[in-house]
């Protein structure tokens, strides 16, 4: 039942970080699923392309090109959204960027782009859109926040401290949202991903970072972006009362 075609018929989804990997994936299920989709990201021409894709399968699609880590676009995004969509009541808080580099080489600018993107953009999509879903929770009696957090906010990976962190700061913040949300019908997910298959590994430069990846991804199996795609489907379709707060999905081989 959960899995059903129209499951999310109704709905206006908006999912950061939409030209590629969870984000793209996660737009085209919750499409397929019914709901109006609403795509963010910096890269106009993939959004178009994805865009063109969901609505020749029947599926609506809106493009907004911004970076997430400019505030007033978030701003621009959701009254845009409202305008043409109308108002959002499912938020996939997806843009992420990982780099990587051993601390005492101080990649200061990388520090800051993860803080940026990581920390402030997920902040600065539920600065614009927790009106929308405070509002569609009111009228609708549930509205979802999931924020893509990572099995690096559980563990210790060497070269990857500050994204880590960041990924920590995503589960911790989204715990302490329920308090705040929860009481108003907004759910609030984090979804931990282990190892996946995005285009997030080709941010990072290191060569022991790289050479780390590439030994574990021919030891074992990495998720797609279509498993976390699924698992965000299945936690925004459940019934209003059940709100799963913190999912960690690894790859079964993954320890």
């Amino acid at each position: 039942m959960t899995n059903s075609p129209a499951r999310h018929a109704n709905r206006v989804a908006v999912v950061t970080g939409a030209s590629s990997g969870i984000g793209e994936a996660t737009a085209r299920r919750l499409a397929a699923s019914g709901a109006a989709v609403a795509l963010i990201a910096r890269r106009a021409d993939r959004l178009e392309t994805l865009a063109k894709e969901i609505d020749r399968d029947g599926g609506t699609a809106l493009v907004l090109a911004a970076d997430v880590a400019d505030a007033e676009a978030m701003r621009a995004a959701a009254a845009e959204v409202e305008a043409k969509l109308g108002r959002a009541d499912l938020l996939f808080n997806n843009a992420g960027v990982m780099l990587a580099a051993p601390i005492d080489e101080l990649a200061t600018a990388d520090w800051q782009r993860m803080i940026d993107v990581n920390m402030s953009g997920l902040m600065n999509a539920i600065g614009a859109f927790v009106p929308h879903l405070v509002a569609s929770a009111a009228e609708k009696g549930v509205a979802d926040l999931v924020n893509t957090s990572s099995i690096g906010a559980q563990a210790v990976f060497p070269s990857f401290a500050v994204y880590v962190a960041s990924k920590a700061y995503v589960t911790h913040l989204s715990k302490n949202l329920r308090a705040d949300l929860g009481p108003k019908g907004v759910r609030v997910a984090a979804v931990e991903p282990g190892l996946v298959e995005t285009e997030l590994q080709g941010h990072v430069t290191d060569p022991g970072a790289i050479e780390w990846l590439d030994s574990v991804r021919e030891t074992l199996t990495w998720l797609k972006p279509e498993d976390i795609a699924e698992t965000v489907a299945f936690l925004t379709s459940l019934p209003a009362r059940v709100n799963l707060q913190q999912v960690t999905v690894m790859p079964t081989a993954q320890v």
